[in-house]
């Protein structure tokens, strides 16, 4: 069966510890590609249903798996890999899936193998298409995302630039092609089908993942193959690869400003310059005032003054929800202090008023004095314990 040397699937996903990238690739490396008259292992196992996007690797068809039943998409290099430039491409892809795992805001890898010289990956299929497709649909119609669900779109990206950075990667080809959307289908019991962890999205029914990992680098010893130009931060450009991750940052800035209606972007012209000056391009509908700023440090010229993945996860301006448990927690925190120290106020009352009658002082009116100090408790316990005990001191004398 057509396959990477040495294995025959050598590249099967299950689920598997995370890998090392360098040593991945390095032991990687030297597998090469090559024919086989046997027959094909994508006819035998699948069915095509149709094809449903072509790219720059090639074409990718939505099959169902004879085995399975499931649908899946496979992607087919569309020329003969082994000894050129897209080999190291494919391979960078498979690789980077293999080290990452499974995560949900990550699209899903299965297994990869090769044919008479072609490369195929089966990957998990996202019945939303991409972001790119809806924004063509969205142009004909002069509709775009809103800012919820731009929102949305920003949050559930950086929770996957989050995963893959701290697994040491950069994607560095951000961008509408490349995010994949997912609805949530109904099971027959009527509850959602989904194999994704519970990471805060259980109540929604779209799910945006990240795939195309073509360009994915290690981040401490990166080999750089540019992403598209349109969404590239200078930085990388320049060939100043020390912050890569806010290079991901840069992209997914951009992404948003054009599911937001700004437009296509430029690729090489004054304005390409502009926006890595800084500069959001013109977006044709009013957005808040933090949601802008927020997009605006993400193109921060400086890379080092843009937000982090992580940092993204948790922002106030994504996740208010965050916020306000956070109040309502120190919130909490105040309430049982305050009633500690009132229980302490309580006590020492207590305690004076029994010491000052076991040892027979006169306390000035002191069932008057006691009631008022018992009906104002809450008022008076406002006021420091030291003040409070000096307060009951005055009114006790000695007879």
């Amino acid at each position: 069966m057509p396959s990477f040397l040495p294995s025959q699937q050598a590249f099967s996903m299950s689920p598997t510890p995370l890998l090392n990238w360098e040593s991945f690739t390095m032991g990687c490396i030297r597998f090469v590609l090559r024919e086989s008259n046997m027959v094909s292992r994508y006819q035998k196992e699948f069915l095509e249903l149709e094809k449903i996007g072509v790219g720059e690797f090639g074409s990718v068809y939505k099959c169902i798996k004879r085995l399975d039943g499931c649908v899946y998409a496979i992607k087919r290099s569309k020329r003969p890999l082994a000894g050129s430039a897209d080999e190291q491409m494919a391979l960078r892809e498979v690789y980077a899936h293999a080290v990452l795992g499974h995560h949900p805001h990550v699209v899903r890898y299965y297994s990869a193998w090769a044919e008479d010289d072609h490369m195929i990956i089966q990957n998990e299929h996202c019945n939303g298409g991409s972001l790119q497709d809806v924004l063509l649909e969205n142009v004909k119609t002069a509709d775009y995302f809103k800012e919820p669900e731009l929102k949305e779109i920003l949050l559930q990206v950086s929770m996957g630039l989050k995963y893959i950075h701290a697994s040491g990667l950069v994607h560095l080809d951000i961008k509408p092609s490349n995010i994949f959307i997912c609805h949530k289908l109904m099971g027959p019991a009527g509850h959602e089908e989904s194999d994704s962890e519970d990471d805060g999205f259980a109540s929604s029914n779209v799910v945006y993942k990240i795939g195309d990992l073509g360009h994915v680098t290690s981040i401490t010893n990166p080999q750089v193959e540019e992403g598209d130009c349109c969404f590239l931060a200078k930085e990388v450009l320049q060939e100043q690869y020390c912050y890569l991750p806010k290079a991901d940052i840069f992209a997914l800035a951009l992404t948003i400003a054009v599911a937001a209606g700004c437009g296509p972007l430029p690729a090489n012209d004054t304005m390409w310059h502009h926006i890595r000056q800084g500069n959001l391009p013109h977006i044709p509908q009013p957005l808040s005032r933090g949601f802008a700023e927020l997009l605006e440090l993400m193109i921060h010229p400086d890379p080092v003054r843009r937000p982090s993945a992580a940092a993204l996860t948790k922002h106030s301006v994504l996740r208010p929800s965050l916020g306000k448990a956070a109040q309502l927690q120190r919130q909490l925190n105040v309430e049982r202090f305050k009633t500690a120290m009132l229980e302490r106020y309580r006590c020492s009352l207590f305690k004076t008023k029994r010491f000052a009658m076991n040892r027979g002082f006169r306390l000035l009116g002191l069932e008057s004095v006691m009631d008022v100090l018992i009906k104002w408790l809450p008022w008076i316990e406002s006021f420091p314990l030291q003040k409070v005990t000096a307060m009951v001191g005055c009114l006790i004398t000695e007879d």
